[in-house]
């Protein structure tokens, strides 16, 4: 890897999950959260394969990073936001970006846990997972799977989110860290990659 490419590579991956009620959720958090910590942002938000996103374009609007629909075999960069496509499932590998056609059989549409699942494995303590508004319970499993490799977990809080169903099924697991209004994640989000200890997870991508 040449010098400039570790230059934009991510020190941490933040994976955000989000559905119903996100997006209010998601513009509150760009508002709040620094363009210049050296992260990259990937959001899985529930969409439908016949809806064409505007996310990209409004979120523009709540951030200096640049904001965009993820592409099959992208690299991770810092202090940008990567969008899960609509109709795809997103993975996370190597520190890059892997999509995939979702299954036909709705049930098992959890984009969620998936991107989690990845990001625990590829990122491991580099890791941040949070969950924002949202009906159901995706993005529960995958929780587990990122407090098994010593990420970070932080929920929205239920009583500030639209919809509780997603926040409330994540604290059900008791595997998340912090249970947070939207606008206090960044400091979090600081003060974990900052911690002494963070130290010693420097140079894994």
């Amino acid at each position: 890897m040449s010098s400039i490419e570790n230059q934009s590579a991510p020190n941490y991956i933040v994976g955000i999950g989000a559905s119903a009620g996100g997006l209010e959720a998601l513009q509150e958090f760009f508002d709040s959260v620094p363009s210049d910590l050296g992260v990259a942002y990937v959001i899985v938000q529930h969409l439908s394969p016949d809806f064409k996103s505007m996310m990209d374009e409004l979120l523009r609007k709540n951030t200096d990073m640049s904001v965009h629909q993820a592409e099959e075999g992208e690299a991770l960069k810092a202090n940008t936001v990567f969008l899960i496509p609509a109709g795809k499932l997103m993975r996370i590998a190597e520190g890059k970006i892997f999509l995939s056609d979702l299954p036909p059989d709705n049930r098992i549409n959890l984009p969620i846990n998936e991107l989690f699942r990845t990001l625990a494995e590829d990122a491991q303590n580099k890791a941040i997972g949070i969950i924002l508004s949202g009906t159901g319970s995706d993005g529960s499993r995958g929780i587990l799977a990122l407090k098994e490799m010593g990420a970070m977990v932080i929920v929205q809080d239920p009583e500030e989110s639209k919809f509780d169903g997603m926040p409330l099924n994540a604290i059900n697991t008791g595997s998340v860290d912090f249970v947070l209004p939207v606008k206090d994640m960044p400091d979090q989000i600081k003060r974990f990659i900052q911690h002494p200890l963070a130290q010693e997870r420097k140079g894994k991508f």
